[in-house]
């Protein structure tokens, strides 16, 4: 099939940020794209070729938007899977695949999976309702801390939260959730696997996570990750092992821990473009972005290595701050060296609401860090 400067049209569900780097993509080999997301003020709005206003979650809106493209793909995991199934069965190739899908959409069927195929991760129990967690503690089933997590629809640091004691489970909500328990680790690390539909396979380099510790947001994301050669071999490998044991078509991105004896364990996937890639923008070969359209319309899968060591930063709303959306001192981090900032196009921010990002490259790894600090430091996200 002929993708470039013709009527082929790729489907994106979903119109925000993720979706958005994407389409610097398909613009840059004239693919015609079509955007479905909820906002008539999506950031995928002005890049694509057409731009449907409707919720991803209803069953008609996403069947009618399928139809009328020939390769339907995702930015965001939230998305009406009966429709994505339907289409399928019609004849529209839909990457990542609807049964996958199912599987990472709900983090108790995406725990059990790990379980089923002997992929090591934190002990968790499954609980229908929020109650059957207080139940669970004062009958002795459950020790604090634990991390709860909602089932289904928690993304960005929302639908987590440590529980040290009873009252942190109030105001939660009530549906299905998991029990984890906490792991003592090293570090927080990410890799992303991109998977052809020729089933041709690669991994980026494995990437260390700090994060936010209110928010549970990730701050830096830093390439490659100042772990043990060993230690960055086990991650590889275990990436590898969940994208074939799970068999989509596209990126995943598998945050992973390292505990204090050295052990990897898997936290959770994400099935599409990643926080834990944006570095790759400036500093790899192949971009995440360009990876996943590859992936996904079966071209050959770029080269993964970095060219230089890199460093994000995101950009979130500060505390305090709800409105029209300034960014301070953006001036300031443009004279630093080796840095360039990605503003998403939200005209609103809010409190940790994912505003842009900066990547920071240098032959240095820690003079990257260094920078990216200063960069935390002095760009302000406020109304």
């Amino acid at each position: 099939m002929n993708y470039f400067s013709s009527n082929f049209k790729l489907g994106i569900l979903g119109g925000g940020q993720l979706g958005k780097m994407m389409l610097y993509e398909t613009r840059k080999w004239d693919i015609k794209t079509k955007v479905l997301d909820a906002s008539a003020e999506a950031p995928c709005k002005i890049a694509c070729n057409e731009f449907v206003q409707g919720s991803l979650l209803d069953y008609h809106t996403v069947y009618n938007f399928g139809k009328d493209v020939d390769v339907l793909t995702i930015e965001i995991e939230n998305v009406n899977l009966d429709a994505l199934e339907q289409l399928e069965k019609e004849g529209v190739k839909v990457h990542p695949q609807p049964d996958a899908l199912r599987i990472i959409q709900n983090k108790a069927k995406q725990k059990l999976f790990y379980v089923d195929n002997d992929i090591p991760t934190a002990s968790f129990q499954r609980f229908a309702y929020l109650s059957e967690i207080e139940d669970s503690i004062n009958n002795g089933g459950i020790k604090f801390p634990f991390v709860w997590k909602v089932a289904q629809f928690g993304y960005d640091g929302q639908g987590v939260k440590v529980v040290r004691k009873l009252e942190d489970l109030e105001g939660l909500p009530t549906s299905e959730c998991i029990a984890e328990t906490m792991i003592p680790f090293k570090n927080e690390l990410a890799v992303i696997v991109a998977r052809n539909a020729n089933s041709e396979i690669k991994t980026y380099p494995v990437v260390e996570m700090e994060f936010h510790p209110e928010a549970n947001q990730v701050e830096y994301v830093i390439c490659p990750a100042r772990i043990a050669p060993e230690v960055a071999e086990k991650a590889r490998n275990l990436a590898l092992k969940v994208a074939e044991k799970i068999g989509l078509t596209g990126l995943l991105a598998v945050e992973m821990f390292q505990t204090e004896e050295d052990e990897v364990l898997v936290n959770e996937v994400a099935p599409r473009p990643h926080n834990s890639g944006h570095y790759s923008i400036e500093a790899s070969y192949t971009n995440q972005f360009e990876q996943h359209i590859r992936a996904i319309l079966g071209l050959p899968l770029g080269k993964t290595e970095s060219k230089v060591a890199g460093i994000m930063v995101n950009l979130v709303g500060a505390e305090g701050h709800t409105g029209d959306v300034i960014y301070e001192n953006i001036g300031q981090i443009l004279e630093m060296e080796g840095v360039t900032p990605h503003i998403y196009g939200k005209k609103q921010t809010r409190p940790f609401r994912k505003m842009g990002h900066v990547t920071i490259v240098n032959e240095d790894i820690s003079e990257a860090r260094r920078i990216a600090q200063e960069v935390k430091q002095t760009i302000n996200v406020i109304s």
